[in-house]
């Protein structure tokens, strides 16, 4: 069925305060990102925004989605032209954690919020949850790919997945709360070396 101007209207700025969110809430956290302020950022009034969403928390759970579309088109992107299992791996590790092209530091405050938030509150914490199971599988399926390509066992593959998933979470913290701390760059290249050591000692697949 065609989407009707009005209901292509109500998407539109539905999407627009969800974006507005994300720059008030990674400059202010949750607590302080209040409607207002996501009015002022959007150019819109409170009323309009309580007319598209019931709630703050609602614009929440809308903003997690839209963090984890970008990063699925992050890595599409950036994955188009890999076709080597290293080098989608690579990939990988570029859209995550690489500073070029397409990189957005707001995104990342906002997903370190995010995750404070799913301590607190619960259905944020299933769809947080969600999101990590995803990234799970996705770098599990690459990691496999890289292993079974050195002939070495899969076996490993879930372990080290989980310690990428630790490593790039643990990074996009420090990036927020100790930017000026940590070396440029360090987050790819670490978990690109702890990838690559982890596939070498991976044992060899049996005949």
């Amino acid at each position: 069925m065609p989407r009707t101007p009005s209901t292509t209207n109500t998407e539109s700025r539905r999407a627009a305060i969800v974006a507005a969110m994300l720059p008030v809430m990674a400059r202010h956290g949750y607590e302080k990102a209040t409607i207002q302020a996501i009015a002022r950022e959007a150019g819109l009034t409170p009323g309009l925004l309580h007319y598209h969403f019931k709630s703050k928390q609602e614009i929440l759970v809308s903003l997690v989605a839209a963090v984890v579309e970008f990063a699925r088109t992050r890595f599409e992107s950036q994955s188009a032209s890999a076709a080597e299992p290293m080098e989608r791996l690579q990939a990988y590790v570029q859209a995550r954690l690489g500073l070029g092209t397409g990189a957005a530091p707001d995104m990342v405050a906002a997903w370190v919020m995010i995750g404070a938030e799913a301590v607190r509150q619960p259905e944020v914490r299933v769809l947080y949850e969600q999101a990590i199971a995803q990234e799970l599988a996705l770098l599990t399926r690459l990691l496999s790919a890289c292993l079974a390509e050195k002939r070495r066992s899969t076996d490993p593959a879930p372990t080290l997945a989980a310690g990428l998933v630790a490593l790039m979470e643990g990074s996009f913290q420090l990036s927020s709360a100790a930017a000026n701390v940590m070396p440029a760059g360090y987050a790819a290249q670490a978990a690109m070396a702890f990838a690559t050591q982890g596939i070498e000692a991976a044992p060899k697949r049996k005949a």
